[in-house]
């Protein structure tokens, strides 16, 4: 995996949860709870130094943490 891979937390389509890398068809892993998986993707998007995205069941973005080489102050 490249190091911007942002990773995304999503809902299975047959239920559990799902982390996946950015433009990958497939999961990295399915877990049973959001939790679970928010903390799988959490792991994998600090080591890859990339921002990591939580969505909600419906799909929609929920939370986003980022992990990667944040400008210090952020601009604007």
């Amino acid at each position: 995996m490249s190091k911007s891979s942002n990773q995304h937390v999503v809902p299975h389509p047959d239920g559990g949860w799902q982390v996946k890398g950015a433009g990958n068809s497939r999961a990295t892993v399915r877990t049973e709870t959001q939790k679970e998986a928010i903390d799988i993707a959490r792991n994998i998007a600090i080591n890859n130094q990339s921002e990591l995205i939580i969505h909600r069941a419906d799909g929609r973005i929920r939370q986003k943490d980022s992990f990667g080489n944040d400008p210090y102050p952020p601009k604007g």
